[in-house]
């Protein structure tokens, strides 16, 4: 028989599971928790003899049991299992990645408010699950860092990229001038504009956000789903984005 061939890839599994049973075992050390594991590894245990002796009844027993018990372990467990989500949630690897979605949101924020402010009219569309390459590559490529003030010079009259939706990867702005499907749908009120539509089509098609800026009213909308939320307050508009983003 030979011997068993380990990659650099099993050590890195190896290594990963003993880090995780570490700190769980640690996180429930002192608490009610341990004794249910026990418990736990127990029937487990006993379920892999039934399974190796090809006990049958017995086997199904445990199997109900071990169903049971995993039920009852999150159950009666709730709030430990809360606090290791909420301590998972202050590590510095998870700070770090909601500080920079959280930049993200206050540079798009802080673009539309400024195009608002001045009376500019705009079209952002931020990407989120579903994929918009069909509708990046109608516009202009510019892969350029996201920026508030890129935002506002974009979309700035007579630039030559003003036309069109602005839209968003992560922390990139991925094109610019692009063309998106006009919703069709009769809720929209005449008053609103070719971009409205445009945002409300987009959203309609795809999970992604669009914020507008009307150029006569300079109020700020946010099109996802199949919903239109119209005359977003200025220092309410980070908050709404955090909600739908975050």
């Amino acid at each position: 028989m030979g011997f068993l061939r380990l990659t650099w890839i099993d050590f890195i599994d190896i290594l990963v599971i003993g880090v995780l049973i570490y700190y769980f075992l640690r996180f429930i050390r002192g608490t009610r928790a341990l004794q249910m594991m026990a418990g736990l590894i127990m029937i487990f245990f006993l379920a892999f003899i039934a399974d190796f002796l090809n006990l049958q009844g017995f086997s199904w027993i445990m199997s109900g049991f071990k169903t049971a018990w995993i039920v009852a372990f999150v159950i009666l467990f709730q709030p430990e299992i809360r606090n290791a989500l909420a301590t998972l949630g202050k590590t510095r690897f998870i700070r770090a990645f909601i500080r920079e979605e959280e930049d993200i949101i206050a540079e798009i924020a802080n673009g539309a408010i400024e195009l608002s402010e001045r009376g500019i009219g705009g079209l952002i569309v931020i990407e989120k699950r579903t994929g918009l390459k069909n509708y990046i590559d109608t516009g202009i490529s510019l892969d350029a860092k996201l920026k508030s003030d890129l935002i506002s010079t974009i979309f700035t009259p007579y630039s030559p990229l003003h036309d069109g939706a602005v839209i968003i990867r992560g922390n990139t702005i991925v094109a610019a001038a692009c063309i998106l499907p006009l919703s069709d749908s009769p809720n929209l009120p005449h008053t609103m504009g070719t971009r409205h539509r445009a945002a409300l089509g987009i959203a309609e098609e795809t999970d992604a956000v669009a914020i507008v800026i009307s150029e006569e009213t300079r109020k700020i909308s946010i099109a996802v789903g199949r919903e239109l939320k119209t005359d977003i307050a200025r220092d309410k508009l980070k908050e709404e984005l955090q909600k739908l983003l975050l």
